[in-house]
């Protein structure tokens, strides 16, 4: 057991070089942005202000967001007493603080965590997910979740996530400003048609770029997070299988679900311990996870490695 507390102790250096990586990126296309919309004659007091407001609106309330699009409540001990004896249980063997709770009335199985840190973390889960899964199983579910919190990914899939948004407003704001001239400090009133449209396909140029890298980096560091995370929760319990297991009843469940049900919730699949997928395999293609066969697979190497 020494060994693997040891295990899931150490941080994950592969992530870290990843999240490190995620930021700089996307820091740097993101003043990029700024710089091409200073470049086609939005102001620059403008630009501040706009992308200071936004960062700082994500920033306080992106998990207050996530819940509340998600439906999720936090619930007390007195009403999910189970629930909270699981995760008091992990928590006291890893010396993490207990984060707060929540629950989603839904018969689609999953899992997801939020927050900026680990003292202001919550783990939600479904109606369905605690009605599906047994005890041990459900304990590998809210170990992955916790791994998510104690690796701080979550942070990064919320700060990319505002990089990514605060450059499509800024790309919207320039445009506006081009289209309604220059009162916002821009200047636009002294170029003629032919550089208005220059600066206007720049702006489209530069919104696809950002949209794809944005793209691009988030699902590749929300991938390897799964992986990460599956591995976590596998060092924590002691028992990969029954995180396997877990995988394999929600997968199969979802692959069930009205396919209505399913969109309604994509929005959310980052997050999620198994995306909710109502498209086709291209969809699975661009999927913010690995294929979960995958992840059952070295979940199952694991066990075979620890007996």
């Amino acid at each position: 057991m020494n060994t693997m507390t040891k295990a899931w102790q150490k941080r994950d250096k592969g992530l870290t070089a990843r999240m490190m990586l995620c930021f700089f990126i996307l820091a740097l296309l993101y003043a990029v942005f700024i710089g091409v919309l200073a470049y086609v004659g939005v102001g620059f007091i403008p630009i501040i202000i706009v992308a200071s407001a936004m960062i700082i609106a994500q920033w306080y309330f992106s998990d207050k967001i996530v819940l509340w699009s998600s439906g999720a409540k936090v619930v007390s001990q007195d009403q999910f007493p189970k629930l909270h004896e699981l995760i008091e249980r992990i928590v006291v063997r890893t010396n993490m603080p207990k984060p707060k709770i929540a629950v989603i009335n839904t018969t689609l199985p999953n899992a997801f965590a939020t927050g900026k840190g680990q003292k202001s973390s919550v783990v939600a889960v479904t109606t369905g997910l605690l009605d599906l899964l047994d005890t041990e199983e459900l304990e590998g579910v809210l170990a992955h979740e916790l791994t998510h919190i104690r690796n701080r990914d979550v942070l990064v899939l919320t700060l990319a996530s505002i990089f990514s948004t605060v450059a499509a407003y800024l790309m919207q704001f320039g445009f506006y400003g081009g289209l309604y001239g220059g009162g916002m400090g821009g200047g636009y009133g002294n170029r003629d048609d032919r550089n208005n449209g220059s600066a206007f396909i720049i702006m489209l140029l530069v919104a696809a770029l950002t949209w794809i890298i944005s793209f691009l980096i988030i699902r590749a560091i929300s991938r390897y997070r799964e992986y990460s995370a599956d591995r976590g929760s596998a060092q924590m319990t002691g028992k990969p299988s029954k995180l396997a297991n877990a995988l394999v009843k929600i997968s199969g469940e979802m692959s069930r679900a009205p396919k209505k049900d399913l969109r309604q919730v994509e929005g959310l699949n980052a997050f999620f311990i198994v995306p909710a997928i109502s498209g086709n395999s291209i969809t699975n293609l661009f999927s913010t996870h690995p294929p979960v066969n995958k992840r059952i697979q070295k979940l199952l190497e694991m066990e075979a490695a620890m007996s």
